[in-house]
């Protein structure tokens, strides 16, 4: 069975990226555009792992993390940060905000498919 994975980032560019990767990889992937959009794809959805980029129009990645974890059902998704940003205190605010991993982009697939792996639980790399 493939994991189900929702992708949310505002760049067209990484999103075509994500879906290829992860297509590739064997996952089922589901793309949005920004946390709003996000939190749409996300209702009805029960995805085995999340990715999220942080600078976003609309919502950012902290509060569409934040808007997540408020929902019972989506308190234990594995959430994984992916962005340009790499500052430590950007870092600790995600994960105070209920992010599981932190990706810096330009992002390497085989290291996402990895990531993804071990944080939802296959544990196969």
């Amino acid at each position: 069975m493939s994991l189900s994975i929702l992708a949310i980032d505002d760049s067209r560019t990484i999103r075509d990226m994500l879906t290829l990767a992860l297509t590739q990889a064997g996952f089922d992937p589901t793309v949005a555009e920004d946390g709003i959009h996000g939190l749409e794809v996300l209702d009805g959805m029960q995805p085995d792992a999340i990715i999220t980029d942080i600078n976003m129009p609309r919502l950012d990645g902290f509060g569409f993390i934040e808007a997540v974890r408020e929902q019972p059902q989506h308190q234990t998704t594995p959430i994984l940060v992916l962005t340009t940003e790499s500052a430590p205190e950007l870092k600790a605010r995600a994960r105070a905000a209920g992010a599981t991993g932190w990706i810096v982009k330009p992002f390497d697939p085989a290291k996402l498919v990895k990531a993804l792996n071990m944080v939802a639980g296959t544990g196969t790399a």
